[in-house]
């Protein structure tokens, strides 16, 4: 049972829906085929957190993660259909993408969420749990101690918070699998009503829908904003002439993005803090480098890949501590093929080369990444 449809209202509230008789016969060629469908993005939830859904509070605060994610990825998020899924515990909820799940977590009624920053002085009782989203330490604790909590300084959050902030992650880890060419075409056609000549002579003349499709994919799946995409078009059609492969594209639309990709990563005082290899560790990496169809990889014996996986995750909390996203700046040659390593075994790790550091960055050493 549908509870609510993102920017949408359910078919019985609206005058005139569908008549009962006008529906199509159970088992019918047209009732088979209405199952067919299936929705891109859906948030199941169990009954305790119906009311959530009802109060229209989670719904509002879906919606403006999709504004969000347009502002600040240049593309829109498909509808998020949010139903009711009596299988599952009371309280807990499950996203899917596609309608397999990829993300799951369970809410304590009745409850808040209380997180310490760091700074609490006097700790208070709770259930411990952890954090859906970030994994971070938490306590449910209940509605009446929210003042006490805050007091003592801890983050307070509510459920539909909750849901919301973990919601967000999922999307954001996922959104390159959401692009798709039906997007891609809205978004050329977008851009065409300003810049008629940028996508003529791009698309289908040099490059397919699909191609662009791909090189979009592959920014986004570094969580590069592909808002601006009149600057993106332009540095694909300069290239596109001898070059046609999408990973090799993005990376030349990565080094015009240099100012933008440097500024998502700036500490709070202005500092680029990352983290360098030793140059065995480069050579190593260039001579492991292979190519295929659909990108480079790297081909590393095991168990140098064991202790490069082991040294990053190491380094990593360096930038954790100070809350910032780990950086590693590797060569040009080097950075596609050990960002799609890291995605799989060190995610959360941002690669990062030479080449897409905006002129006059401040950098901060965090360390070297050497074997002995």
């Amino acid at each position: 049972k549908a509870l609510a449809k993102q920017e949408a209202t359910p078919a019985e509230a609206i005058p005139g829906a569908k008549a009962e008789e006008d529906k199509p016969k159970p088992g019918s060629r047209e009732e088979v085929t209405g199952l067919l469908g299936m929705d891109t993005l859906e948030l199941e939830v169990g009954f305790e957190l119906v009311s959530l859904v009802e109060s229209g509070d989670l719904v509002e605060r879906i919606r403006s993660l999709r504004r969000q994610f347009a502002v600040d990825y240049g593309f829109i998020v498909p509808p998020i259909h949010i139903r009711d899924n009596v299988r599952i515990k009371g309280g807990e909820y499950r996203f899917l993408l596609r309608a397999a799940p990829i993300g799951q977590s369970e809410i304590k009624s009745q409850h808040l969420l209380a997180m310490d920053p760091g700074n609490v002085s006097t700790p208070i009782e709770g259930i411990t749990t952890k954090e859906p989203a970030f994994g971070l330490d938490a306590l449910w604790i209940p509605d009446s101690d929210k003042e006490r909590a805050q007091i003592a300084g801890y983050t307070v959050v509510d459920p539909s918070t909750v849901i919301t902030t973990h919601i967000t992650e999922l999307v954001r880890s996922h959104m390159y699998e959401l692009l798709t060419r039906q997007e891609t075409q809205y978004l050329l056609d977008t851009v065409a009503k300003d810049s008629p000549k940028l996508v003529e002579e791009l698309v289908p003349t040099l490059l397919t829908v699909a191609q662009v499709q791909q090189v979009l994919v592959h920014l986004l799946r570094e969580g590069i904003s592909i808002r601006d995409l009149k600057t993106i078009l332009e540095v694909i059609g300069d290239w596109a002439p001898h070059v046609k492969h999408p990973e090799k594209l993005a990376e030349q639309v990565r080094r015009r993005l240099a100012r933008s990709i440097t500024t998502k990563y700036l500490s709070a005082e202005g500092m680029l803090p990352l983290v360098s290899l030793a140059p065995q560790v480069e050579r190593a990496l260039a001579e492991a480098v292979q190519q295929s169809d659909e990108g480079s990889y790297l081909s590393l014996e095991p168990g140098f890949a064991q202790m490069l996986i082991s040294r990053l995750s190491k380094s990593s909390e360096k930038f954790l501590e100070l809350g910032q996203t780990p950086l590693v700046l590797v060569p040009s040659h080097v950075r596609p093929a050990l960002a799609r390593f890291l995605e799989r075994f060190v995610p959360g790790v941002a690669v990062i080369s030479h080449q897409e550091i905006a002129a006059n960055t401040r950098i901060q050493s965090l360390g070297v990444v050497a074997f002995e």
